[in-house]
């Protein structure tokens, strides 16, 4: 019995130190690499100055053409995460001010997200492999019920979210392996109407009054004397529930509703998202509008 307790005793300590190990290498190979994604670019870089940083979900991702914001001078990049929350829109902009980013302009996509709290778990574990080396990134997951669990066993993050942070995404950023996310400064375009789901039912949407992670955002612009201009973006004209839209405007005055600023479904890829050619035309207006004298 005494030499099954001291095999299994060297096991589980065996078991301990290989994990411990394992956790220090992945995060090793993810805090150098900068050219996979745009959390881990932000992260790696340091005092970057822009005149206009576009954050949000895929609503802004695809909706917001930086080249032409280049082309009027400004500084722009597109920071908007397709699948994110605004929990980790609101991540992403404390990462910054952390890395002491100089921002003059914020445009912020906060419409359909504003009807929840929760963290999208695909986008957010990104954030993971930063947790012990970034003070926001910490503070930000220890209002999750998970955080204990991801914060002090080794290796349990990079276990549970294996498909997004684990092996092959770890040795992509140890070989350097770049992405197309960068590309654009960070604007995705689609494509046209081909297979589009033009349809769209957000009758049930309500948006919460004070959502967490957008006064957050209000208040960081506040403190830190960024113009924030936060928009509701197009959606197709088949729409079922575009009160919503009223909604968000009622609870919220200041955002800018811009729902039907484009409407024909030809300018559309899906229902919630514009092609190309629809998202330069919503550029265009959105520059007019915010940095035309």
């Amino acid at each position: 019995m005494k030499q099954f307790l001291i095999f299994t005793g060297k096991i589980v300590l065996i078991t301990i130190l290989l994990t411990i190990v394992l956790d220090g290498f992945y995060t090793a190979m993810f805090i150098q690499s900068k050219n996979r994604g745009k959390i881990d670019q932000v992260y790696n870089s340091e005092a970057e100055k822009y005149d206009v940083i576009i954050l949000g979900s895929s609503r802004a991702n695809n909706h917001f053409v930086t080249s032409m914001f280049e082309e009027k001078g400004l500084k722009t990049f597109n920071y908007g995460m397709s699948g994110s929350h605004l929990f980790e829109t609101s991540l992403m902009l404390k990462l910054m001010i952390e890395r002491k980013y100089q921002i003059k302009n914020v445009i912020l996509e906060a419409d359909l997200n504003l009807a929840g709290i929760k963290r999208s778990d695909g986008i957010s574990c990104a954030f993971l492999p930063y947790i012990h080396n970034s003070k926001v990134v910490k503070e930000q997951f220890e209002t999750q019920t998970d955080f204990n669990e991801l914060y002090y066993i080794p290796f349990y993050r990079y276990i549970k979210y294996e498909a997004k942070i684990g092996f092959r995404e770890m040795f992509f950023n140890a070989v350097h392996k770049r992405t197309s996310n960068l590309d654009n400064d960070g604007y995705y375009p689609l494509k046209g109407v081909e297979n589009g789901n033009m349809k769209n039912n957000i009758v049930n949407l309500n948006p919460l009054p004070n959502n967490r992670y957008y006064e957050q955002i209000k208040k960081i612009c506040k403190e830190n004397n960024i113009n924030l201009i936060t928009v509701m973006t197009p959606m197709c004209e088949n729409v079922v529930g575009m009160d919503y839209f009223d909604k968000v405007k009622k609870a919220y005055p200041e955002i800018h509703n811009y729902e039907n600023a484009v409407v024909e479904n030809k300018y559309f890829s899906s229902c919630g998202h514009m092609n190309d050619t629809g998202a330069k035309i919503f550029t265009a207006r959105i520059i007019k509008d915010f940095f035309t004298k």
